[in-house]
């Protein structure tokens, strides 16, 4: 019997962009990013002044997860830092409850403290209880509401936000998710 594969996190490249897109219209088929949407923020996501962090999880060649994140404004002279935003997170149906989505969130928030951002937001669907439940678990708390965020099916979004852990000046991981193994 062989052991199971583990998926592997590496940086989303262009040749992602068609296996991210069936998944992604697999699980939000009424409001799925286009093709278009993801070639823009990849191209913010290399080279020195990249905003961007995209990752994908691989496993046994197969896309099964894939997570991205935006920076937002930079350290100015008021002392503000920046903000990130995670812009998507998805995992493959057959890989619910496995911890996939917390690997990838964690990897996310990795990248917002590289950029030294001292909040990170997002918006989840307010249907999207799984989803709230991760977030929550990470730190992440409510602060409000988009009506009719998500379209065409005019759903709301909850917004949630992390601070930063007030020692250390950088987007933190909660404590219970701190030994979150990442591969690749």
């Amino acid at each position: 019997m062989t052991a199971p594969v583990t998926p592997v996190l590496r940086e989303m490249r262009w040749w992602d962009i068609d296996p991210v897109l069936e998944l992604e219209r697999d699980l939000f088929p009424e409001d799925a990013w286009s093709r278009g949407m993801f070639w823009s923020e990849l191209a913010h996501s290399r080279g020195p002044d990249a905003t961007r962090r995209y990752v994908v999880a691989e496993e046994g060649g197969r896309i099964v997860g894939y997570g991205g994140l935006a920076i937002a404004g930079t350290e100015s002279d008021s002392g503000s830092a920046a903000g990130a935003d995670v812009q998507t997170i998805a995992v493959a149906r057959d890989h619910w409850g496995t911890g996939l989505g917390s690997v990838l969130l964690t990897e996310l928030l990795r990248a917002a403290t590289a950029f030294e951002c001292a909040e990170v937001m997002l918006e989840c669907r307010i249907d999207n209880i799984r989803a709230q439940k991760l977030y929550e678990r990470f730190g992440f708390e409510a602060i409000g509401f988009r009506r009719g965020y998500y379209q065409p099916g005019n759903v709301d979004a909850l917004v949630m936000r992390l601070t930063t852990a007030s020692d250390s000046g950088s987007a933190a991981v909660s404590t219970s998710e701190r030994g979150t193994e990442i591969n690749g």
